[in-house]
């Protein structure tokens, strides 16, 4: 079974940054094995609101795909020696307040939350103006 864990998520004003952490728990489901997980993805969504894409990752190549409210702000990156994904988000907006919510996929759809099959509980981002 796999799990992915959220965490970094706070309470901030306009302008600042976050920095948000998806670590995937894994027994038998390897993330850089076959089968495993091949793409991380970042989705948020606000109370009442449809859940929407933010950024993705390929755990084994460097390609990324970005929502276009986030590009030049967010940056989704991966250590893999700590099985670790990143999203850095620089220069927050109000807008950007919603739960974040890390998902894995053994394929790549990223920008589609229902092709992702495994998904994290969420962490709370809220930007004040």
């Amino acid at each position: 079974q796999v799990q992915l864990v959220e965490s970094g998520g706070g309470l901030v004003q306009a302008g600042s940054s976050l920095r948000l952490s998806c670590t995937p728990s894994i027994q038998t489901v390897g993330i850089y094995t076959e089968g495993g997980i091949y793409t991380i993805g970042w989705f948020r969504q606000a109370s009442g609101q449809e859940r929407e894409f933010v950024a993705a990752i390929r755990m084994t190549m460097d390609i990324t795909r970005y929502a276009d409210p986030v590009k030049g702000r967010f940056t989704i990156s991966a250590d893999r020696a700590k099985n670790t994904i990143y999203l850095q988000m620089d220069e927050l907006k109000p807008e950007d307040t919603a739960v974040y919510y890390c998902a894995g996929d053994r394929g790549w759809s990223p920008v589609i939350a229902a092709r992702y099959e495994f998904w994290g509980q969420g962490t709370q981002v809220t930007v004040s103006s």
